[in-house]
């Protein structure tokens, strides 16, 4: 098995398929999509990052998310973009470029959900507990919530990856627009892919699970406070402030049911498997920036005096 894993040590990706008349079309839309997550992304962790007004502990822990949408975003349309101006036979990939790959996109898809969930623990604190909110969300939780985000992610990324990269590989072509686990995993020869596999099932349970759940009784808890009080101000707070991040996190739960339900049905076509992926990586990095930046009153208004700033000088 060693002969083999050496001789496919370079891989054939099969990319995204597009007939040659839309390659540059295709080509030219991918890269300004591109180029929008990344401005908008990176100008949203800058303006948090400089501006006094908004350091504050939500602010904070939603900086988390354009970071990840940067490192998921990234790591597969560059690539991508590279692979659709090649043909379809030359679009190799080492197999530790292709190991390094699926490791990121798959840290990229789990932090997502954790980094959505100290948020939403933000947001209990603040409504549901608002004297203590300034005492429960220093700077040290800030610090020590988006650390345990990023390390569970880590930590569940690394058993998995590390789980599949222990087999020998005799297959040198990839069936996928991108590198992800499952498709490292058809790569193998091995018997023993049955400790991947119910990782695999126990890792997708766990985490869409504990994501939900956390979601759900942090919205609940959240709704009863609401509801028992009758308090007109604490209620528009409430919806104000919850109603952003509650849009965020559907939009990355409903992108990652679909492409999740599209390939657990095979009567669905690959082409429409393959685009699902991809829209994953795509959606939710260029809306949360959109959303996020509109519907927080401050973070527009920063934005508006930026705009009316760069007019005045021009």
């Amino acid at each position: 098995m060693d002969n083999l894993t050496f001789r496919h040590s370079i891989l054939l990706v099969e990319g995204l398929q597009v007939t040659p008349q839309s390659t540059y079309a295709v080509f030219i839309l991918l890269l300004l999509v591109y180029v929008f997550i990344m401005v908008s992304n990176i100008a949203l962790v800058i303006l948090i990052s400089t501006e006094k007004n908004l350091h504050h502990p939500i602010h904070f822990l939603f900086c988390n998310l354009p970071l990840n949408n940067i490192l998921g975003t990234t790591v597969i349309l560059p690539r991508l973009l590279q692979d659709i101006l090649k043909e379809t036979s030359e679009r190799y990939i080492t197999y530790v470029e292709y190991v390094v790959q699926a490791y990121f996109v798959h840290i990229f898809v789990v932090a997502c959900h954790y980094v959505l969930i100290i948020m939403a623990f933000d947001r209990y604190v603040a409504i549901c507990n608002p004297l203590r909110y300034m005492a429960i969300m220093t700077n040290k939780m800030v610090i020590k919530l988006s650390a345990s985000a990023w390390g569970l992610s880590v930590l569940m990324v690394s058993i998995l990856i590390g789980l599949t990269v222990r087999l020998s590989h005799c297959r040198s072509k990839i069936e996928n627009p991108f590198c992800d686990n499952a498709s490292l995993l058809k790569l193998s020869c091995d018997d023993g892919v049955v400790v991947n596999n119910v990782y695999g099932i126990i890792y997708t349970v766990v985490l869409f699970t504990f994501s939900i759940l956390s979601v759900f009784i942090t919205y609940g808890k959240i709704a009863t406070v609401c509801i028992t009080s009758k308090n007109k101000a604490l209620n528009s707070k409430a919806i104000k402030t919850c109603s952003t991040h509650l849009a965020v996190y559907l939009i990355m739960l409903v992108s990652g049911s679909t492409f999740i339900f599209l390939h657990r049905f095979p009567l669905y076509s690959e082409s429409r498997k393959r685009l699902a992926s991809i829209m994953f990586h795509i959606v939710p990095p260029g809306l949360n920036p959109l959303v996020y930046g509109l519907q927080t009153k401050e973070i527009r208004q920063k934005f508006a005096k930026f705009l009316c700033r760069e007019e005045g000088t021009s």
